[in-house]
């Protein structure tokens, strides 16, 4: 999992896929957190993302990295309603402070469970990371 996110902190901005009835949706991210041994996204429950990901928990992750790998990352995401965990997102990515609080209504966390993450290169086999 720390190599996961070690990854995706370098790449900077990742892409989060999610499904709305039978049309995937997919958009930037760049917010990641490690608390208490899970591994963290974060959004606001009044974006569609949000009400997709309750509807539908499985999501994919994508993004390249400046040396031309590219990892994948397959999960289910679950909200974790925490005040603390929600507060441990914001005081690990600052720059979230502008838009949310944790004790907002909207800001929420959720993490990835059961998620495998793979990256791949041109030039060598892909390695898998489950956590």
């Amino acid at each position: 999992m720390n190599e996961v996110f070690k990854y995706l902190k370098e790449c900077g901005t990742f892409y989060l896929a999610t499904c709305d009835g039978d049309k995937p949706r997919v958009r930037p991210f760049g917010a990641i957190d490690i608390f208490e041994g899970k591994f963290y996204i974060q959004t606001g429950n009044i974006k569609d993302v949000f009400k997709q990901m309750m509807k539908n928990p499985k999501i994919e992750i994508c993004a390249m990295h400046q040396d031309r790998t590219w990892i994948r990352i397959e999960a289910t995401a679950v909200q974790d309603d925490r005040l603390e965990a929600r507060q441990h997102m914001l005081d690990e990515n600052p720059g979230l402070k502008r838009m949310y609080a944790a004790d907002d209504g909207n800001c929420e966390v959720l993490y990835l469970k059961d998620a495998t993450a793979t990256i791949y290169s041109f030039t060598a086999d892909p390695k898998t990371i489950k956590f």
